[in-house]
């Protein structure tokens, strides 16, 4: 106590150091490892050897699963437009007109997290099966082909990756709509804006920093998410995710695991960087203070 009150500087530091020591301990020395594993050479019974000679591991693992890569970034974008598509009209809903129920939608919101990710997973894999409560009757009624199907396409693939994630996307986007101050909406309309002027220049931007938190937290899983395109898509709807995996528990070959995984690290910070330039991050912060 003598030493923090004669140095007051150190508080924030001492603060910091559980969180510093964790992110330490399980974000930076495991990173460091695989990145360094992205440089051996070798066979698990042979043994690996490290050099940096071998950074061709990368361009090797980017050239052979180019394909993976582009479809998880297109399989991730489409599923967070689809969950804002849905958030977004839900959230304003929950903050602006749910009124009593409000709570009650926000525990509906969460529920599912109450079950297994993997549970959910296999339920929506039963829920859109050939002869599902979903394909079944429009089957039988003569509706549409008997041979149609949902399962093992890319939509099962991103509406599974949609529905695990999207909590993720209203949560934020409700909390920035709630923090809204009516008066301002009331002033719009004594200014004699309409409902969609009011929404445009007040209710939008204000609630951009939660559409941008609900957005990396919706997208950056969903690249690297590997069940869905393993249990709800086919061998041609794979995933980087279902290559990174494959590779370090099948294949061991780890080498090309930790470039991978490297490389698609690189690429999300990198896309989260450029996706907080557009938007601008110091106007972010702003609002949300």
């Amino acid at each position: 106590m003598r030493l923090i009150r004669s140095h007051p500087a150190l508080v924030p530091t001492l603060l910091l150091a559980p969180g510093l020591a964790w992110l330490g301990s399980f974000y930076l020395a495991p990173n460091l490892q695989m990145f360094a594993s992205s440089f051996w050479s070798g066979t698990l019974e042979g043994g690996f050897s490290f050099s940096l000679s071998n950074w061709v591991n990368y361009p090797n693992a980017l050239g052979t699963y180019q394909e993976q890569y582009l479809r998880s970034i297109q399989y991730g974008f489409a599923a967070t437009l689809l969950c804002f598509a849905i958030a977004f009209p839900l959230a304003y809903y929950i903050a602006f007109k749910a009124g009593r129920a409000r709570n009650i939608l926000l525990f509906l919101v969460v529920a599912p997290f109450f079950t297994s990710y993997l549970l959910r997973t296999i339920g929506w894999r039963t829920i859109l099966g050939d002869d599902s409560i979903v394909l079944g009757p429009l089957k039988a009624l003569g509706l549409i082909d008997p041979a149609a199907r949902i399962l093992d396409t890319p939509f099962s693939v991103v509406a599974g990756i949609a529905y695990n994630f999207i909590p993720f996307m209203i949560l934020p986007i409700y909390v920035s709509l709630e923090k809204i101050d009516r008066r301002l909406l009331e002033a719009a309309q004594d200014l004699y804006a309409s409902s969609w002027g009011a929404f445009r220049r007040i209710t939008l931007p204000l609630a951009i920093p939660g559409i941008f938190a609900g957005s990396l937290l919706t997208f950056i899983p969903a690249i690297g998410d590997f069940i869905n395109a393993e249990l709800l898509g086919n061998p041609s709807t794979a995933m980087i995710g279902n290559v990174i995996q494959r590779q370090f528990l099948v294949v061991r070959d780890y080498p090309t695991a930790a470039a991978l995984s490297f490389m698609l690290m690189v690429l999300i910070l990198a896309g989260v960087a450029l996706y907080g330039r557009l938007l601008g991050t110091d106007e972010l912060t702003s609002k949300a203070i």
